[in-house]
């Protein structure tokens, strides 16, 4: 496909604001020239289209709960109106001219596509085409092995050691890179890699890590952390942390639960073995647990605050931005009975709230943000601060205002936790 396809913006550019013109004008032509009687028929079958769709999410996401979570009125709006335009273009196939045929055909493909970028748009996780299909388009790039670098004792910390020189890039870059599944044999999808200006220059600094897992279903897309970061890194002097974005998934479509099992593989084990030992052996980063951040955002906040708990050795942060309360969290009975085969017992200890209550975190750093208007992920990182708290860990609770389970959830839960998370990582003064 055409690079200036893949890169159009179809969140807020000039595309979908077309698409949305070419719906109404395709629903007015096909209404048009008809006289009043013979307007009840299409009418009539906009009504039983809508009817169908609203029929159609109940089941889907009422009964079946094929989305994991609940859908956002807008998602359900887009989809409603969406079947109410099949049903007239279905209607104008009965006994109509051949134009008027060929007219509701092509209306029907602008209908769908008209709702997929509305549903797209109310999400805002897929600016561009790209994206939406799932491609990246940041180079791959395969990196030489490095020296680990161990932090000295007593030294100065890095914000007020580095001197950024004159050729200093003004934004960090992004790439795709393959980690092998050498512990874990888990094929992932290839990873996105953000490296800061700092990362840039001729004589890096070693930096800090970040590994970040994206939501369900979602791309291992470094171009969020990209957007907020380069504006952090504008503020200091091109310093920020590295960041992997790590797929978690392998499938989009299914949910692991960040769980070693003989279902789904071993997404465990490659994030906290596989990732961190090609990150220790490629990266010029800081070899110290202070340094490194497990994150995450939806099904990868679970992941981060799960991995966290699990091991305290690896990650001195964690940063959950709107994540489940715990793995499964729903669809709670299916993964009962698949993932555990009916015990309670082996559900529970999987619990990252359980978890941190078997020991102590006197020196790991975490951040819950969700958004105000996202209750189920609100009451969720509450009471996972509350447990964290509890645990020793030093715990900060961010509300994002009214973002949503979208975009404005994510970008809003990656400022807070990097403000917290800069003088922690010795990347801004205290």
């Amino acid at each position: 496909m055409d690079s200036f396809l893949l890169t159009l913006n179809i969140v807020d550019g000039p595309l979908i604001v077309t698409f949305y013109a070419l719906s109404v004008g395709f629903a007015v032509a096909l209404l048009l020239g008809r006289r009043l009687r013979l307007l009840v028929f299409p009418a009539k079958a906009g009504v039983v289209g809508a009817a169908v769709g609203a029929a159609l999410l109940i089941v889907s996401e009422g009964l079946m709960h094929a989305f994991g979570g609940p859908l956002g009125w807008h998602v359900r709006l887009w989809v409603i109106a969406c079947f109410a335009g099949l049903g007239i273009c279905a209607a104008s196939l009965r006994r109509s001219r051949p134009w008027r045929k060929a007219l509701a055909c092509a209306a029907a493909l602008v209908f769908a596509v008209t709702a997929v970028l509305g549903v797209n748009a109310y999400y805002g996780l897929h600016p561009t085409v790209a994206s939406l299909l799932g491609i990246s388009l940041a180079p791959r790039i395969e990196l030489d092995p490095v020296k680990p670098h161990t932090p000295a004792k007593h030294q100065a910390p890095l914000w007020e050691r580095w001197k950024a020189p004159e050729q200093l890039p003004p934004e960090g870059t992004t790439a795709q890179i393959a980690i092998p599944p050498t512990v874990s044999g888990f094929d992932s999808r290839p990873a996105g890699l953000y490296l800061p200006p700092a990362a840039l220059v001729a004589d890096p600094p070693a930096l800090p890590l970040v590994v970040f897992m994206m939501g369900q279903p979602g791309n291992p897309d470094p171009q969020y952390v990209k957007t907020i970061l380069d504006d952090f890194a504008s503020r200091h002097d091109g310093l920020a942390p590295i960041v992997i974005v790590a797929d978690q998934l392998r499938n989009p479509a299914v949910d692991n639960l960040c769980l070693d099992s003989p279902l789904h593989g071993r997404p465990e084990t490659f994030i906290n073995r596989d990732v961190v030992d090609w990150a220790r052996g490629h990266l010029h980063i800081i070899d110290d647990r202070k340094y490194w951040t497990i994150a995450g955002y939806s099904h990868g906040g679970q992941c981060a605050i799960s991995f966290a708990a699990k091991y305290p050795s690896v990650w001195g942060n964690v940063l959950d931005i709107s994540g489940e309360e715990y793995p499964g969290a729903e669809e709670p009975e299916t993964n009962l009975r698949e993932m555990f085969g009916g015990s309670q017992a082996a559900y529970d200890a999987e619990k990252p709230a359980n978890i941190l209550k078997q020991r102590k975190y006197p020196d790991t750093t975490a951040i819950f943000t969700a958004s105000t208007d996202d209750p189920v992920y609100l009451e969720a990182a509450r009471h996972l601060s509350a447990a964290a708290t509890a645990a020793g860990m030093t715990v900060t609770y961010h509300e994002v205002p009214n973002g949503g389970h979208v975009i404005g959830a994510l970008n809003g839960g990656l400022s807070a936790g990097f403000d917290v998370l800069y003088p922690r990582l010795e990347l801004s003064g205290p």
